[in-house]
């Protein structure tokens, strides 16, 4: 056994899909935005057309707040802080330069999952500048924290805990100085409550004790951020207030009597100020008197509104921007004139395009809107776990579009490359089918070719996915779900267009559909052929109800897209691709499946408890039907189905702790070999060796913590060796080729999320000799388990000695790794 030694490779690709919280993300002045998924940070630069750059594990639960500390003078690198489900709060140091970062240590305190976080840096009379945040937990507790990098041994200190009066929840804290000298701090705490609580302290002592409730939302309250009215010293705070009662409040903050703020508020209504739903609230920091009021109203959304953040414009305007669970965003400004508060921009959907079910593109609103540093630039995120992101254009005064990154929101479970490496396919726990492929033709420049990008959505479906495969050199695929029958798309030709556009891929368009529509309250996705002007309704239920969401060209609304990736609403809603058959004969959901490499035979299996159902299906390609009899031989549920690399063989393996071997016979196959103890525990995967090797050679993983090579000639097969690891293994795969050394190269995957390549030799009398034995460093392997790995088939481009390994995560997370082989 060779020694394990640590490589680094490097990330081709990252796609994780955003969570959905509204403070599970910050963009900080660097120009780095992180944001949680799963129990993931991510760490993505929006000028960087390769996407995500880093993805930070050490969180045990789903990541719900993130928060970038400001940045004092001298420092090098970036705090960043984040929080979530496993009540820890934890610090990261990022690199601005490179968007990448190293965990610094983690922070206990709270007894409930972490909502919330709010940071600032205080500067105290004759005192160093230093840096406090507070942390919103369920606990219904605010704890106020001080940090300082200079303290070797606690740079984290706990300053004060503060229970919100009537025991609510916090959902959004907002801190800020009250002054320009900063003698005086204000926090506001909302939640599960329709009042804003407004705290001060001191900066010297920064004890927070509650100063005022302010009334006036008629339901929880999501978001909160200060700013600065005017850029001069002087100038009253502004705080705005986004809730679920549709409404934006602003509030204005004010050093002095409450008729001072009356004369500095401008466009106000001196009669409506001074009404009793309008109280000023006088409050004090620091010894400085101060009072709190209600300024204005915002109207214009038609559902909750999640956020609310302020930007200043280099000419000092201040523009705030709010994102609702209507699918918009909004871009509001103070009118010069009158003073009242206007939506100088609206992004996102137009009614007329909203879908009304997941099916049909619907994204169930946004989530979260963040200005970049420079306020020229706005990302959101939509339900998909997708960002959208728009750069506002001078020239023509309008937010231009452009493309952002994507990916999936649960575990995913299954991957298939094509055949010749040009895309891969991934489906998921969140009941998509997505396929990734790199933008190397029209449009790409310098920095952007080569990057990967989701470029389709071929199946929104409306049950749980649990595997996918290419079916040989055609542009079709298979996929099983939660289901009792498996589904087989083929490639549109308005999507083979694009894609040749942007891979610079030859594909046959000869026979292909235009495109694809899904009905609402239907699962199978519907060839269209009349794409070449707007389809009209079949009825006038559809015209009134919208029964079909094909209300567009698909053409023309994919004819940009041969110059970008497609923007989400596209990929939603006009990547899909038509299903051309269903394959029934299953009685449980769909546990595995794979094609013959020439894409003429289909196997399947499904969950199973029972010798009857734990049968492998045999499904031919040209008509569709079923060869039978069906496959018997294990008595519980087949966990993976692979073809050897001449189609001649057939393995299988699972959880009775069996693996079997099936050979060709005529148009079918039948039973060659059965190893009822092959492993001590169930077995998770299997994968066979290239196919150049004089001996047959197949890995089987198991949940015995081994990994077992099986040799044989004549179709019979021994034990060659095994390989111990430390925890459960979950996935193998075998690089297609041997070699230029004549090696076998295997890639494996843990339960623990650890990824290792091993490089294998055949010796004469059968054995199996583990010649080099690489885990991948830490920094790269996975928060949990290795769901699936797949070596991308050798393309003219790549280099001999680097190939690329795609991994599936039970994080939601699907990573190519360029690994040295």
């Amino acid at each position: 056994m060779a020694d394990t030694e640590t490589i680094r490779a490097d990330s081709s690709y990252l796609a994780a899909g955003a969570n959905r919280y509204s403070a599970a993300s910050d963009w900080s002045a660097e120009g780095v935005v992180a944001f949680g998924s799963d129990v993931n940070v991510c760490l993505w630069n929006p000028q960087n057309p390769r996407g995500i750059s880093s993805i930070l594990s050490q969180h045990t639960g789903h990541v719900k707040a993130v928060k970038f500390l400001p940045r004092l003078e001298g420092d090098d690198k970036t705090i960043l802080i984040s929080g979530g489900d496993d009540k820890v709060v934890r610090a990261w140091s990022v690199s601005p330069r490179d968007a990448t970062a190293s965990y610094l240590q983690a922070v206990e305190g709270h007894a409930e999952p972490i909502n919330c976080i709010a940071a600032l840096g205080v500067t105290p009379a004759g005192a160093p500048t230093k840096r406090i945040f507070a942390t919103g937990a369920a606990d219904a507790t605010v704890r106020i924290w001080a940090h300082d990098s200079a303290a070797n041994e606690e740079p984290f200190k706990l300053l004060q805990s503060v229970k919100t009066t009537k025991k609510f929840i916090p959902l959004a804290l907002a801190l800020s100085p009250l002054d320009d000298e900063a003698n005086g701090i204000v926090l506001a705490v909302v939640g599960t409550t329709n009042a804003v609580q407004i705290f001060t302290a001191g900066a010297s002592d920064l004890e927070f004790t509650l100063q005022a409730t302010l009334p006036g939302h008629e339901n929880w309250v999501r978001s909160l951020d200060f700013i600065k009215e005017k850029t001069e010293a002087g100038s009253d705070l502004l705080l705005a207030s986004a809730s679920q009662d549709k409404y934006v409040r602003l509030w204005r903050l004010h050093q002095g009597t409450a008729l001072s703020a009356l004369n500095n508020a401008t466009g106000l209504d001196l009669s409506v100020s001074l009404t009793p739903g309008n109280k000023i609230h006088k409050i004090s920091a620091g010894g400085t008197k101060y009072c709190v009021m209600f300024e204005a109203l915002l109207l214009g959304h038609e559902d909750w509104i999640y956020t609310a953040r302020w930007s200043r414009t280099a000419d000092g305007k201040l523009l705030l921007l709010s994102a609702s669970a209507d699918n918009s965003l909004s871009i509001w400004e103070s009118d010069p004139e009158s003073g009242i508060w206007i939506t100088g921009a609206r992004l996102g959907e137009v009614s007329r395009e909203k879908g009304a079910t997941t099916a049909t593109g619907s994204i169930g609103g946004f989530w979260t809107g963040l200005w970049s540093p420079a306020g020229t630039t706005v990302i959101t995120l939509g339900r998909t776990g997708s960002w959208r992101r728009w750069d506002y254009n001078p020239s023509d005064d309008a937010w231009q579009q452009t493309y952002a990154i994507s990916g999936h929101t649960r575990a995913v479970t299954g991957l298939s490359w094509s055949q010749d490496g040009t895309y891969l396919l991934s489906t998921s726990s969140d009941q998509t089918t997505r396929l990734h492929a790199q933008w190397t033709g029209n449009g790409a420049d310098s920095s952007s070719s080569g990057s990967w990008h989701e470029m389709s959505r071929p199946q929104i479906h409306g049950y749980d996915l649990n595997c996918t495969a290419t079916l040989g050199p055609t542009s079709s695929f298979v996929s099983g779900a939660d289901e009792k029958l498996m589904r087989v798309f083929t490639e549109p030709r308005a999507v083979a267009k694009m894609l040749s556009c942007l891979t610079n891929s030859k594909i046959d368009m000869s026979s292909a559909p235009d495109a694809a529509d899904m009905p609402v309250l239907g699962l199978s996705n519907k060839a269209i052929n009349n794409t070449s002007s707007e389809r009209q309704p079949e009825s006038q239920e559809e015209e009134e109800g919208g029964l079909s969401q094909s209300n567009f060209t698909i053409p023309a609304a994919l004819e940009a897209t041969t110059t970008h990736p497609p923007f989400e609403e596209n990929l939603s809603r006009h990547t899909l691709w038509p299903e051309v058959e269903k394959l029934y004969g299953h009685g449980y959901e769909i546990s595995c499946l794979c094609s013959s490499h020439d894409g003429k035979i289909i196997a399947s299996a499904c969950k199973a408890s029972s010798l009857n159902h734990a049968v492998i299906r045999l499904f031919e390609t040209d008509k569709w039907t079923e060869l039978r009899p069906p496959l018997q031989a294990h008595s519980l549920t087949v966990a993976r189905v692979r073809f050897s690399g001449d189609d001649e063989l057939l393995l299988s393996v699972g959880r009775d702790r069996q693996w079997v071997v099936w050979g060709r016979s005529g148009t079918g196959y039948e039973l060659v070999q059965q190893m009822q103890k092959g492993h001590s525990r169930m077995i998770l995967d299997c994968a066979w060796g290239p196919a150049e090797e004089k001996k047959r050679v197949f890995a089987t993983a198991g949940r015995d913590k081994l990994v077992r090579f099986w040799v044989g000639e004549n179709k019979e097969f021994g034990l060659g060796g095994e390989m111990k690891e430390g925890e459960p293994v979950t996935a193998v795969d075998f690089l297609p080729e041997v070699t230029t050394e004549g090696k076998m190269v295997l890639a494996v995957g843990t339960e623990a999320g650890r990824v290792m390549v091993v490089t294998l030799g055949v010796a004469e009398e059968g054995k199996v000799e583990v010649v080099r034995k690489a885990v991948l460093d830490k920094g790269l392997w996975l928060p949990g388990t290795v769901v699936q790995l797949a070596w991308r088939p050798k393309t003219a481009e790549q280099d001999e000695k680097k190939r690329e390994l795609a991994i599936a995560g039970e994080d939601g997370s699907l990573r190519i790794y360029e690994v040295e082989v």
